[in-house]
């Protein structure tokens, strides 16, 4: 019996790390001005999904866009917002969803910022 439990015990702490890709984009806007920026959709570096269905850190993402886009001076005040799924298929059609959203509003100029010039990164822990 004492061999049984032991064994039990072994294989529940030996269970492996199945973390899944996380894929992620964002985008700032701010209300003073009319122009919104996005990010191209990106593999967030050993990202996770909490069992809620949250990503780790997800407000630290944000701050990286928004100092990104203050920091470059391409938007002041600006409120940014990270999307992710581990499904990329289905978070594209999220971007295409909300980017057409800003789009439709002929005052609104929607720019792309380039993965070259900005990228996520893994937020220290």
């Amino acid at each position: 019996a004492m061999a049984l439990v032991l064994t039990m015990c072994s294989a529940f702490s030996l269970k492996k790390d199945h973390s899944k890709t996380v894929y992620a984009f964002g985008i700032a806007a701010s209300f003073t001005d009319t122009v919104v920026y996005f990010t191209d959709i990106q593999i967030l570096d050993s990202a996770k999904v909490s069992k809620e269905g949250f990503l780790t850190h997800r407000d630290l993402y944000s701050y990286q866009l928004k100092n990104y886009v203050e920091d470059n001076g391409l938007q002041q005040n600006s409120t940014c917002m990270i999307s992710f799924s581990e499904n990329r298929k289905k978070l594209e059609k999220e971007a295409t969803k909300i980017l057409s959203k800003y789009k439709r509003n002929r005052n609104t100029t929607v720019t792309r910022i380039d993965t070259d010039k900005f990228h996520f990164i893994k937020p220290e822990e």
